[in-house]
């Protein structure tokens, strides 16, 4: 295979992955809810994702470094929502 058919591969799979959590950012972000949200996993995802892309840069992997850092950015919101979100939801209750 090609490298630059490796490459494209690598983009499509990064772009797939990437665009999955578009959903997922929408509906927190539309019900101004999060709170089937798992915080643990999210900040665990989170941290994970950072060390893929601070690795992709080391690699100089452009589908890596493009997909991580977009997914990044997306998960990061989910989980900034999540905290806004729940710190909302408990002041109401008190």
């Amino acid at each position: 295979m090609s490298p630059a058919l490796i490459e494209m591969l690598g983009l499509l799979a990064g772009g797939l992955t990437t665009f999955a959590f578009v959903p997922q950012v929408y509906q927190v972000w539309k019900s101004k809810s999060a709170k089937d949200i798992s915080l643990g996993m999210y900040s665990i995802f989170v941290a994970g994702i950072a060390l893929w892309l601070v690795y992709g840069v080391l690699a100089q992997s452009l589908p890596v470094v493009l997909a991580n850092t977009l997914t990044l950015i997306l998960a990061s919101m989910v989980l900034l929502m999540k905290i806004v979100f729940d710190r909302k939801d408990k002041q109401k209750k008190l």
